[in-house]
């Protein structure tokens, strides 16, 4: 049997979902026999998001437009896309900022207001980002097959949504221990 394609994608979030997705500990060493980790800022350097994905888990939410840019071609390329953490399902604390109104009172409030020595608003076309107007949780951009809730979803968790879809089944997202978020 061929080796899954398997994807993670961190947008805006802490890295707490990664972090939990490396507290599998030793089943990483399973995971690892059966599957290709094809894109993943902990699990490879690879630069561009290949075609071909089978599974990817997406951690984060929609913030800026190397988000949206990136979320589009994952979802194009990927057959099976899971909601990853609680800012992929919701937004959560990345959409705090939607209460300031868009982007332009986002960074003047960040940059300007709260600048310490030098308050400049940063502008650096290709190395910085323009925000969106708002944070967005990803199936508002996209369709996602799978939701895993959580800030950050526990190890447990993961791994009883993972199992199943190497035996080539969907998991049963239900009960707390499995659709809890926070």
């Amino acid at each position: 049997m061929a080796k899954i394609r398997f994807a993670t994608v961190w947008l805006a979030g802490c890295s707490g979902c990664h972090m939990s997705f490396l507290d599998l500990d030793e089943w990483l060493l399973e995971l690892a026999q059966q599957v290709d980790i094809v894109y993943s800022p902990i699990g490879s350097d690879i630069k561009n998001y290949p075609d071909n994905v089978d599974a990817c888990l997406v951690e984060g939410g929609i913030a800026n437009e190397d988000n949206l840019e990136l979320i589009l071609e994952v979802r194009a390329k990927t057959k099976l896309l899971i909601s990853f953490g609680d800012c992929a399902v919701t937004a959560n604390i990345p959409a705090m900022r939607n209460m300031l109104g868009g982007a332009e009172p986002v960074l003047k409030r960040a940059y300007l207001e709260l600048g310490d020595v030098t308050p400049q608003l940063p502008d650096e076309p290709g190395i910085v980002p323009p925000l969106l107007e708002q944070v967005r949780p990803v199936h508002e951009v996209v369709p996602i097959d799978l939701f895993m809730p959580g800030c950050p979803p526990s190890a447990d968790r993961i791994r009883a949504t993972l199992e199943p879809l190497l035996r080539g089944e969907m998991p049963e997202m239900v009960g707390r221990e499995m659709i809890k978020f926070g």
